[in-house]
C-alpha cells in the first residue's frame, strides 16, 4: 500500500495510490467502515488501531472501486511534514566508508536534521548564500508507525508503518569547517522527502536499489545490503532510552557515489535537477535553486 499526503486546488487531503491515480481518504473509511482522522499526521498516530484492519481490506484497497484523481494533476506532498524527530545515519554503507577514506564506524553515527529541512519530492532545494558546496545524498527512510521503547532487534520491525526516499541534502563546506554536522545538513529544504509511504509489508528492505542522477547522469549506484548496520538492528539501538513514535523518521546513511568524493569534486549548480529514487519505493526529483 502506498499512503500519500497530496495538495489539490490548494486543500491537504490524504489517501492512497492505485495505479496513477490518487484515492481519498474518504474511500479509506468506507471500506474500514470507521471514520479516519482528516489530518496525515493524526491518521499515523492511528496506525497502531488502524493496522490489522487495512492489512485485512489490501484485497479492496488495491482495487478500489471508487474513481481517483489522476497523479499528475495534484501536487503531491511530503508524505510526513511534521515528524516528531528526524533521525538520520552517517557512514553506514561500506562502500561510502571506504570513498571517504574513513574507518568503519564501531557504532552507528547519528546526527538529526530539523523539520524545517522537509520538503516534497518535487519541490524547489533552496540553499541560502552561506554554502557554496552543496552535495545530495540518496537514502531509504523509515517511518515509525508505533510508539517503542527497548525492544529487541527480533520485534522492531514490528513498529514500522513503512518506508519513503529522502535525500540528505549537506553542505560539504559547512560540514568540514564545523564540528558537528547538523547545520550542514539542517538547514531549510535539506530534506525532500517522498514521494508516499510504501508500507512495510510490500517491500523486503535487504536487498534493495538506491540511486542519484544530477541532470540525467547517474551518480550514486548502489544497495542496502551493503549497510554496515541494519534497519531491525538501528531501530533497537535507538530505542534503548529513546523512545520512539509514531511519525518518527529514522533516515539509514547513503551509498557511494556523493559529489565531495568524485575525483574531481562536483557540486550542485543553480538550476541542476536532482532525482534521488529508492527501488520499490519511487523517487524524488527536485530542482536547486541559491538565494
Amino acid at each position: 500500500m502506498k499512503l500519500v499526503q497530496i495538495s489539490d486546488a490548494g486543500k491537504k487531503k490524504y489517501g492512497l495510490v492505485a495505479g496513477e491515480k490518487f484515492i481519498d481518504s474518504k474511500y479509506l473509511a468506507e471500506v474500514l467502515n470507521t471514520d479516519l482522522p482528516e489530518d496525515f499526521s493524526e491518521f499515523i498516530q492511528s496506525w497502531a488501531r488502524l493496522q490489522n484492519s487495512l492489512q485485512m481490506a489490501e484485497e479492496h484497497l488495491s482495487h478500489p472501486t471508487q474513481d481517483g484523481l489522476p497523479l499528475d494533476r495534484v501536487r503531491i506532498l511530503a508524505p510526513v511534514i511534521h515528524p516528531p524527530k528526524i533521525i538520520c545515519l552517517g557512514l553506514n554503507y561500506a562502500t561510502h566508508v571506504n570513498e571517504s577514506n574513513a574507518n568503519p564506524p564501531s557504532e552507528p553515527i547519528v546526527f538529526m536534521k530539523p523539520r524545517t529541512t522537509i520538503i516534497g519530492p518535487h519541490d524547489d532545494i533552496v540553499s541560502p548564500s552561506i554554502t557554496h558546496q552543496l552535495d545530495y545524498e540518496v537514502e531509504l527512510a523509515v517511518v515509525i508507525g508505533k510508539e517503542c521503547k527497548r525492544i529487541g532487534e527480533n520485534d522492531a520491525l514490528d513498529y514500522v508503518l513503512g518506508y519513503m526516499v529522502l535525500n540528505d541534502v549537506t553542505a560539504r563546506d559547512l560540514q568540514r569547517r564545523e564540528r558537528q554536522w547538523f547545520r550542514a545538513k539542517g538547514l531549510d529544504t535539506y530534506a525532500p522527502t517522498g514521494p508516499w509511504i510504501v508500507t512495510k509489508d510490500e517491500l523486503n528492505i535487504d536487498d534493495i536499489r538506491l540511486t542519484t542522477k544530477v541532470n540525467g547522469e547517474l551518480r550514486q549506484d548502489g544497495s542496502t545490503k551493503d549497510m554496515i548496520f541494519k534497519v531491525k538492528f538501528l531501530i533497537s539501538w535507538l530505542s534503548q532510552g529513546m523512545t520512539l513514535e509514531p511519525g518518527d523518521i529514522i533516515s539509514t546513511g547513503t551509498p557511494s557515489g556523493v559529489g565531495v568524493y568524485m575525483k574531481q569534486p562536483t557540486f550542485l549548480k543553480e538550476g541542476d535537477t536532482v532525482e534521488a529514487e529508492v527501488e520499490g519505493i519511487g523517487s524524488l526529483r527536485n530542482r536547486v535553486r541559491f538565494e
